[in-house]
């Protein structure tokens, strides 16, 4: 009697008593299409009507808004992927079936949104992930179980051994710097390589997936990789002062590593990598880019309060951690004077012209867009692509193809990326070189960016023409229509390609220019040679050169011993002469002793270094304290003819030879040359 009842009432209402299932096309083809099948598939015994597209799905019907008027809508599913564009059909569905919608967002998770969930489904109606929309601030904790979590799993890989005389350096990281899956991983690893030319290198490293055998290239250059798994982050993105970025990579474990790794190896200069980790505090900051210019670049394009809020953070935070680091490191000057602070020094990304070599380009018509989603400019970038450009470009050339590297794990930051007609989607990449050979050419649609992109200069390497935004290639000294074909807006940016793609010879005169620009600018010898030459203008001196005294004197016999075992003078007159120690990170590591023989002329009686602090330029150094204290006259000193290395040391110093003295050394017998150089007076 009941359901006869129903039966009539809607009858009278003008409604269709048996309730139907409604799907709103309101986002990309392919997510609406899984959408519709999902509910297909809860509700399989309704009459099921698509809103907003005809996608072609058997048993769904096709209908407008307007004529749902007479059915009894039983569900309303309504995809939100927070795009504007299908804003007005959102709230179409909305006032036509409240209280019955069931939202679906990118990774295709279900909410029911309801008043009694007011909050909950605001935020899901916003975009934020199932996961996340009940999370509380910590101060809230009693409220949920869902808590940051923070492993204590600490592995420490031991790599080349440590070099005597060899400055430390400890280098912390947001990740491992191999696989080179993206481009900071790239310039982590090509100036780790170069700093272990001069420095031991004792990295630092949050890590995600990598197993430790992926790290073994590591193993070549870094004295050890020290490894803490990245904490599970687990607080509303609005409810902190710091960045949430910051908080993502708050552990006491880590710090606790980098504290006794620092303690017990002796580190003497740390170096930060990315404005994130700026509070785990050192003596350079590596600024990867100018982190609150970028969310002052999307606050100009958003205008929300939640775009304002991170933009406000990140500035008040950045600002302040540059003020707490000796050196600043900025990728291009534009960046450095946005710092605004004296103590920048500018090293840009570059590219391995060794590994990045041209090669002839093949026949078709292929692109090639590279940015891992990790970073969110270049989600950006992707769906600028293939929302506005991609569709309008398929129209006038049908045959283009487009290969997308996102990075490892794209769907954990846009889960509605997929490969679809024409386009191939590609995660992680051990070797890019193949993708770069096999397109026609490259895209860099950054709308928002700052630093230099290590994949514009690889391309650039690589001989490959390159269409990019103005943000896409900023930093780069590039001209438009000289290296690149610059365009800022959709229409601009499809036009660019459509000309390159029927233009070889421009693709061939950008591709020769861009590549001689970067092996006149951005070869990582040389900017490794920049960044050593950082560290060592700030590097703790080790070596020091001191007045020698009687409690040195027991130290200089054994050094004299081992030595120069045939030396005839006694240690324990050397107080009554010039005498100098050379100390070594606080070890007495040699000496230097002197005398007057005429009232302008001194004689070197002996300098010695211990054979294990040799090469490390503490004879150098006693030598130029002697000759910058004494009085003005002539310095003369006997080395043996065999010495040759010692020699040099001598010559570098300003001696010069001038005559030898027959058999005057002996066991064995051998010859003196004999050195002198002027000091003082005109």
């Amino acid at each position: 009697m009941k359901k006869q009842l129903k039966s009539l009432l809607f009858r009278m209402l003008g409604k269709d008593p048996e309730a139907v299932v409604v799907s709103y096309a309101t986002g990309p083809a392919e997510q609406v299409r899984r959408m519709v099948e999902e509910v297909r598939r809860m509700i399989p015994d309704r009459r099921h009507f698509l809103v907003g597209a005809d996608l072609g799905i058997a048993g769904v019907t096709v209908v407008r808004d307007v004529e749902l008027g007479r059915y009894r809508i039983g569900m309303a599913a309504v995809y939100f992927d927070g795009d504007p564009v299908y804003g007005a059909l959102r709230r179409a569905a909305f006032l036509r079936s409240p209280g019955k919608i069931l939202a679906f967002n990118a990774q295709m998770e279900t909410h029911h949104l309801q008043l009694r969930t007011w909050l909950a489904s605001l935020l899901f109606w916003r975009g934020v992930p199932l996961d996340r929309i009940y999370l509380r601030p910590a101060w809230m904790g009693f409220l949920t179980h869902d808590r940051t979590t923070v492993p204590d799993d600490a592995v420490v890989i031991e790599g080349r051994a440590a070099r005597r005389g060899h400055g430390r350096i400890g280098v912390l990281t947001p990740f491992s710097p191999y696989p080179l899956s993206h481009g900071g991983a790239v310039r982590l690893f090509a100036l780790l390589r170069e700093m272990s030319k001069e420095f031991d290198v004792f990295l630092f490293a949050f890590r995600e997936h990598e197993k430790v055998e992926d790290l073994e290239p590591l193993r070549e250059f870094c004295t050890s990789i020290s490894l803490v798994t990245k904490p599970r982050y687990r607080q509303p993105r609005w409810c902190t002062l710091l960045p949430p970025e910051v908080g993502e990579y708050e552990s006491a474990p880590m710090r606790r590593l980098v504290a006794g790794s620092r303690k017990q190896n002796h580190i003497d200069l740390f170096q930060v990598e990315f404005t994130q980790l700026a509070r785990y505090a050192g003596d350079v900051l590596v600024e990867h880019d100018v982190t609150y210019d970028l969310y002052r670049q999307l606050y100009e394009k958003e205008r929300t309060l939640s775009s304002w809020w991170d933009w406000w953070r990140w500035k008040r935070f950045e600002k302040a951690a540059i003020g707490r680091f000796r050196r600043i490191v900025a990728m291009s000057d534009k960046d450095a004077a946005m710092l605004g602070v004296t103590h920048t020094r500018v090293i840009p990304n570059g590219v391995d012209l060794t590994r990045f070599r041209p090669t002839s380009e093949r026949h078709g018509c292929r692109l090639l867009f590279i940015g891992s989603f990790r970073h969110f400019p270049n989600v950006m970038a992707y769906r600028f692509v293939m929302e506005q450009v991609w569709p309008r470009l398929r129209e006038v050339m049908p045959e283009i193809t487009m290969t997308v590297v996102t990075g490892p794990d794209p769907h954990l930051f846009y889960p509605a990326a997929r490969s679809e007609t024409g386009v191939e989607l590609k995660a992680f990449v051990a070797d890019v070189r193949p993708l770069y050979e096999e397109a026609n050419i490259v895209l860099v649609p950054t709308l928002v960016s700052a630093g230099t992109n290590v994949k514009v200069l690889e391309a650039m390497a690589m001989e490959r023409a390159i269409v990019s935004t103005t943000s896409g290639c900023g930093g780069i000294p590039v001209s438009n229509g000289e290296h690149v074909l610059i365009a800022d807006g959709a229409d601009a940016f499809r036009d660019a390609i459509l000309r390159l793609a029927s233009d070889y010879a421009l693709r061939r005169r950008l591709a020769v220019q861009a590549r001689a620009l970067v092996e006149e600018h951005f070869d990582w010898g040389k900017l490794g040679a920049m960044q050593r030459e950082l560290l060592a203008e700030i590097l703790p001196d080790p070596i020091t050169v001191r007045v020698g005294t009687l409690a040195d004197v027991a130290r200089v016999r054994e050094i004299q011993l081992e030595a120069l075992p045939g030396s005839r003078w006694d240690p324990d007159n050397y107080l009554q002469h010039e005498f100098y120690v050379g100390v070594y990170d606080g070890e007495i590591a040699g000496f230097l002793v002197a005398r007057q023989t005429a009232p302008d002329e001194r004689e070197i009686l002996n300098v010695a270094v211990l054979e294990s602090f040799r090469r490390l330029g503490i004879g150098e150094r006693m030598l130029r304290r002697l000759l910058q204290n004494g009085p003005a006259g002539e310095v003369f000193l006997e080395v043996r003819l065999s010495n040759h290395e010692a020699q040099r040391v001598y010559e570098r110093t300003g001696f010069q030879y001038a005559g030898i003295r027959k058999n005057y050394y002996e066991e064995p017998n051998e010859d003196a040359v004999i050195m002198k150089i002027q000091v003082g007076g005109d």
